[in-house]
């Protein structure tokens, strides 16, 4: 009965992310989604008692599988540079894989900000996802620096730190404009090709691959 139950409740949830990332959180019904998963209206309300806890369970996938994926690259032995490098390939792949990572982008910018004021001006409690791929960048970002991978930052580690972090803000962007994931891999793979010369040292761009890679250790999962 109990993992019959987590079955059920994994259906809402990738059904709602379809709907959210689809529709948008204020225009996604409940009645759709539970249609979506397969189950009654009153099975969603058994394991979600709003809108706002289903959105909520949406955005907790979708860092839970932004942090397993850090975690199997830095358990792997890749180095902190080259992690975030595929970290960022795998953000292109999920964008368009996995409905969590959209529908937790567009959930953070529609429900997210201070909270308006006022009795019924209430917005919903949402995870941050957006600023969890930000601090996922930027930690991957100083390993690399503690350990030695960007010496060209040298004095300008805050432009490079917020250059790096705006180009991966960028490719959520650029997927959202319905760019394939073809021609959106590849302009990450630009991205770095451009971005490496200015962050490691003279002539060592060539020891970091730019371009995808999902053989291997490499090759992150997505699924539950």
């Amino acid at each position: 009965m109990q993992e019959r139950s987590e079955r059920t409740r994994r259906r809402l949830v990738h059904a709602g992310a379809e709907m959210f990332h689809r529709n948008g959180y204020a225009h996604a019904t409940l009645g759709e989604i539970a249609a979506a998963a397969g189950v009654t209206k009153g099975a969603l309300y058994f394991h979600f008692a709003s809108k706002d806890e289903l959105a909520e369970a949406v955005q907790q996938r979708g860092c839970a599988l932004l942090h397993d994926a850090v975690r199997t690259l830095r358990q792997d032995g890749v180095s902190p540079l080259q992690a975030l490098i595929d970290i960022t390939h795998w953000l292109a792949r999920t964008l368009h894989e996995e409905p969590a990572i959209p529908a937790s982008f567009r959930i953070t910018k529609e429900c997210g900000g201070p909270a308006p004021r006022g009795p019924a001006a209430a917005r919903p409690v949402v995870v941050d996802f957006h600023g969890a791929w930000i601090s996922a960048v930027s930690t991957l970002l100083r390993l690399a620096r503690d350990a030695g991978e960007l010496p060209a930052a040298g004095r300008r580690w805050e432009s490079a730190q917020a250059l790096v972090a705006a180009a991966a803000c960028g490719i959520e962007t650029m997927s959202a404009t319905g760019m394939s994931y073809a021609e959106l891999q590849g302009k990450v793979a630009a991205l770095w090709a451009l971005l490496l010369p200015s962050l490691v040292a003279v002539g060592r761009e060539h020891e970091y691959r730019t371009e995808a890679e999902f053989t291997g250790p490499q090759a992150v999962r997505i699924g539950w």
